[in-house]
């Protein structure tokens, strides 16, 4: 009877198996592939004509200044809509578990915006900032920023230290939205964990005379360590592969300011028919995530098979 539940098990999940097989490691190992080919031209690819050219893709890529210009916006977009994402659903987070009147229905308006789309969002919050042609007239950006108290800025780079590299603020308007949109998700793992700690840890900080402040930052968060950590995770995964945001919101935007990787290889695959340079570009994307996913789900598995 076992060995027939196994069977039956097997033919069950065997169509998902194969489904995944095919489009989505399938998939993954013909972009592989076509990034160290010369499948640059629409002719090249539909007559299969296959020629290895090795890394010359990759070293074309990180050569290109727009590919940098990228890069350098992707860290800067990671890093401030990781830490609005994290601040903001951890305050929101604390406010209600306080169990304050009207706790339930303030939740769900902070959920809602993950609800949406990326484009949804993207859409309104471009018509709220810049009601203007945003993506093409540099004084749809000088309008945003003053409408978040920036002021006049022209098009261009902000630079933070020659170090570091350098950071356009064009992309703030774009975190903004981002950090909207996805608070509220942050705000509600932050909640059920907070919802898991024992009542009576709460309370044995308050008979030892803590403060609200001392109970959130020494018996909370020391609770919540791991769900911060699978926040960030989640975050940066979605952050690291932008796109439909930042194409409805501003585009890459003049001098490519704001542009992402994901846009980029949008426009080298379609709209330049620059096939084995955008597979190069998605082989890039997948390693960032796998960079940030991969050692998080080894350490899982570890746990879970040390219970």
């Amino acid at each position: 009877m076992k060995s027939k539940r196994k069977l039956i098990g097997f033919f069950v999940v065997s169509p998902s198996i194969v489904a995944i097989a095919i489009f989505v490691y399938g998939f993954i190992s013909s972009t592989v592939r076509n990034s160290f080919s010369n499948f640059n031209s629409y002719s090249r690819l539909v007559q299969n004509e296959f020629e290895f050219v090795g890394w010359r893709n990759y070293q074309r890529l990180f050569q290109d200044s727009r590919f940098q210009t990228d890069l350098w916006n992707t860290l800067f977009f990671t890093v401030f809509f990781l830490l609005g994402c994290i601040i903001l659903g951890l305050f929101l987070a604390n406010t209600l578990d306080r169990k304050l009147k009207g706790g339930r229905f303030f939740q769900n308006i902070f959920l809602f915006p993950y609800a949406l789309s990326f484009v949804v969002t993207g859409t309104i919050w471009s018509w709220f900032f810049a009601p203007g042609n945003f993506p093409t007239d540099p004084s749809g950006v000088n309008m945003l920023l003053k409408n978040i108290g920036l002021g006049s800025l022209q098009w261009g780079w902000f630079t933070v230290t020659e170090s570091i590299g350098k950071f356009n603020l064009a992309l703030i308007p774009v975190i903004i939205a981002a950090t909207w949109q996805l608070s509220g998700y942050t705000m509600a793992m932050y909640l059920a964990g907070m919802r898991g700690i024992p009542t009576s840890m709460i309370e044995a900080a308050r008979v030892d005379g803590g403060s609200n402040w001392q109970i959130f930052w020494r018996v909370k968060m020391p609770m919540l360590r791991t769900i911060t950590l699978s926040a960030m995770i989640i975050l940066g995964h979605i952050s690291l592969k932008i796109f439909d945001l930042i194409y409805a919101m501003t585009g890459s935007g003049p001098n490519n300011v704001t542009d992402m990787p994901a846009v980029y290889m949008f426009d080298l695959t379609f709209e330049r028919d620059r096939y084995a340079l955008g597979a190069a570009v998605a082989v890039i994307m997948l390693v960032m995530v796998a960079f940030v996913i991969v050692p998080y789900l080894l350490s899982t598995l570890k746990k879970e098979g040390s219970k």
